[in-house]
């Protein structure tokens, strides 16, 4: 019977204010009921009624016992208490619905797309110029001198000085390491990345990329704060977030390509910045089996309600 059904939160507030005026009612009725009946003489009432009759009215009076109204009362307690089990298992709090474009990832014109940064060398130096022969005139040519021999005889008076011992120099220090080799970030992959939530799900991998496109635009535009003053100057337009998708998953190097303004390409900023804040990192790239870099575009649309 009561299967399927269910309330709102406010339609459950107003049962509740119901339930709490019909209790305080019934309160009231009883005391107004009881102050009725205890205006009576009700001691000159029983005092001639006999040993039995003052027995069984020397603690109630008949008129004003409300214990005799205990059995209405407490079938109303329990009628209560089921009323609100069944409002608290009814109450059902309804997301409010998630607005997606329907072109939300397409691109009304050709947007020019910063290439990625690759790692390759930077060119070679150029060759060093050749080295410039000239000409020496004979008069600037001087004659070799004959070398002089010296006697290098060692006789019985000759005096050999200690020679000081030279201590040799140190080695020269280690070269420095080379720069650390960045890596290539790629704008294309074998597997694109894949927004969370449909790693579990069976299917290919197409199959996949249409679900964790569909969960990113849920993600993005349930998330996505209108500015202020973008909608009191009725701002509509696509505004473009190009971000890289490191090897583990994370977002990283965020950045605007295109805005139209009042605020509404860093409320976009926010929401992208915002997935590394999720329990569930992206699905990363791969490339030939591996994990790599992949530069991601995404436009982000926003449309005032008509």
């Amino acid at each position: 019977m009561f299967k399927d059904f269910s309330i709102t939160g406010s339609t459950l507030g107003i049962l509740l204010l119901g339930l709490l005026l019909l209790t305080l009612g019934i309160i009231f009725f009883y005391r107004n009921y009881i102050k009725k009946q205890g205006g009576e003489d009700l001691k000159s009432k029983y005092q001639d009624g006999g040993v039995t009759s003052f027995l069984k009215s020397r603690n109630k009076y008949p008129e004003v016992d409300i214990l005799s109204k205990s059995g209405p009362i407490f079938k109303y307690g329990l009628a209560a208490s089921l009323a609100l089990t069944l409002f608290a298992f009814s109450w059902t709090k309804y997301e409010k619905p998630v607005i997606i474009p329907d072109d939300a990832l397409d691109f009304e014109e050709e947007i020019e797309v910063e290439p990625p940064r690759t790692a390759e060398p930077p060119p070679p130096p150029p060759p060093p110029p050749p080295p410039v022969i000239e000409e020496v005139p004979e008069e600037e040519i001087e004659e070799e001198e004959e070398p002089e021999f010296l006697d290098q005889d060692v006789e019985e008076e000759t005096v050999i000085e200690e020679v000081e011992k030279v201590e040799p120099a140190p080695p020269p220090p280690p070269p420095p390491p080379p720069p650390p080799v960045e890596e290539e970030i790629f704008k294309v992959v074998e597997q694109m990345p894949r927004f969370p939530g449909c790693e579990d799900m069976s299917g290919s991998d197409k199959e996949k990329e249409e679900c964790a496109k569909q969960k990113m635009l849920e993600y993005i535009y349930k998330n996505l704060k209108y500015p202020a003053i973008a909608r009191e100057n009725g701002v509509e337009g696509m505004c473009v977030i190009q971000f890289v998708v490191e090897k583990d998953g994370s977002v990283a190097e965020t950045n605007i390509v295109r805005d139209i303004g009042a605020g509404c390409g860093t409320a976009a900023l926010k929401v992208v910045d915002a997935m590394n804040s999720m329990p569930q990192k992206w699905t990363p790239g791969k490339q030939r089996g591996r994990s790599v870099k992949v530069l991601y575009t995404l436009p982000v649309r926003f449309k005032l309600e008509g």
